[in-house]
């Protein structure tokens, strides 16, 4: 052990003639704690909240679309192929997109219309797990065993569950869809309407998605909207989502005009950068609280250099140069912010652990679409806020440091 840390361990852990200093110190090790407890527990709620979020959208959208400016695709197979041949792309499949109005009788609402193809769709969206009656392939309506094939068989469709609720209507009632893109007839442009029968509802605890999103088969989608054998785009799933960018690289550099490539990242660019920004200000805000821990750690170091003269002066005069005094005290605040740094440290993990298995804060379901507070401890913040709280406790050690070691040992010892 060297003489400064020697020295600095001693002036810390020793008794004090002054019982204030030492309350003082305590309190500026609690408070680096609790700001870096505060800290590890809020960033890691915030950071459960993104993942799930993300988990929730990215299981009713895709990672990544290709469009077209020309608004279809009519070739959607060869370039479902080169997408599903693109490196990082695990899997594609062709979608319809358009706003519809949906009447069932009871009530109506305006709803997005998305056309998929049952057999391929599962493998790029996560629609079946969020199922809470009925399957992606009941789409496919097929007449009933003995009837005439030609008999009209009603398409089917799935529902999201607050559009559902809005409806009134539950899984086997009928829908009436009416599209805006109507036909042209004698008497001027009537819009097109067409009889479904409800065979699913999912909840994906997205209210913007459960109150908007209607899911048919592909082909009924193009028969209804009149397009033909073409589609709005191509959805993808991605081996790993946060390889997107460089996946979209490969494949604009593939597909020329007038395709496009968009990622998640894209796509939900504004919720994502909004919930950035305020992961960071709230990072700025309860940093606030070590650095009145910092105050602490000065005004201790102070009352110490105050009560520590005679022991300065004697040391200058036995030769301790005033760098190595300076050093002395620079250590002795690294040690206390180390301490509630640590302490700190200890108190996150140990609450989040608890959140996380307990669950013992719930929310209401009216307001938030998750039942219980999420906890997920992410390595690089625990190491940021760790590094802030100990450059922090540095700096509150450079003033006091300095008027130790500008100590005159002559005048500290004149009256002694």
């Amino acid at each position: 052990m060297n003489f400064e840390l020697f020295v600095s361990l001693r002036y810390l852990l020793a008794k004090r003639r002054q019982t204030f200093i030492s309350l003082i110190t305590f309190i500026s090790i609690a408070g680096v704690g609790v700001g870096v407890m505060a800290l590890i527990v809020v960033l890691a709620v915030m950071n459960g909240f993104q993942e799930d979020l993300r988990t929730r959208i990215l299981g009713i959208t895709s990672h990544m679309v290709i469009g077209s400016f020309g608004g279809t695709i009519s070739d959607y197979d060869e370039v479902a192929e080169k997408a599903r041949a693109a490196q990082g792309v695990v899997a594609a499949t062709p979608f319809i997109y358009t706003q519809v109005m949906i009447s069932s009788g009871k009530s109506f609402s305006g709803a997005v219309l998305r056309g998929i193809d049952p057999e391929t769709a599962s493998s790029v969206l996560n629609l079946q797990k969020n199922m809470k009656r009925g399957n992606i392939e009941d789409l496919v309506r097929r007449p009933p065993p003995g009837q005439e094939p030609e008999v009209e068989v009603h398409p089917g469709i799935i529902l999201g569950q607050e559009l559902a609720n809005h409806l009134g209507v539950r899984q086997g009632e009928w829908l009436t869809i009416i599209s805006p893109v109507g036909r042209v007839t004698p008497v001027g442009q009537v819009p097109k309407s067409r009889l479904f029968q409800v065979v699913g509802i999912f909840q994906s605890g997205m209210y913007e998605f459960d109150n908007t999103l209607a899911y048919v088969d592909l082909t009924t989608a193009q028969q209804f909207l009149g397009i033909g054998d073409a589609v709005t785009g191509i959805e993808m799933k991605l081996a790993d989502i946060y390889d997107a960018q460089k996946v979209a690289e490969r494949l604009r550099a593939q597909l020329t005009h007038p395709y496009y490539v968009r990622d998640w990242m894209q796509m939900n660019h504004s919720l994502f950068s909004a919930l950035k920004l305020e992961k960071v200000v709230m990072f700025i805000i309860l940093t606030l609280i070590i650095l009145v821990a910092a105050f602490n750690i000065v005004s201790s170091l102070i009352m110490m250099v105050m009560e520590k003269t005679r022991d300065i002066a004697i040391l200058k005069a036995m030769g301790a140069t005033t760098a190595r005094i300076r050093k002395i005290f620079i250590m002795e605040g690294l040690m206390i912010g180390v301490s509630g740094t640590i302490l700190g440290l200890f108190g996150g993990f140990s609450l989040c652990a608890l959140l996380k298995k307990y669950k013992f804060i719930e929310l209401p379901p009216e307001v938030y679409y998750i039942p219980t507070l999420p906890v997920q401890v992410n390595a690089v913040d625990v190491w940021l806020i760790a590094l802030s709280a100990i450059f922090i406790s540095l700096l509150a050690t450079i003033y006091p440091s300095r008027q130790a070691a500008k100590l005159d040992p002559a005048e500290a010892l004149r009256y002694e």
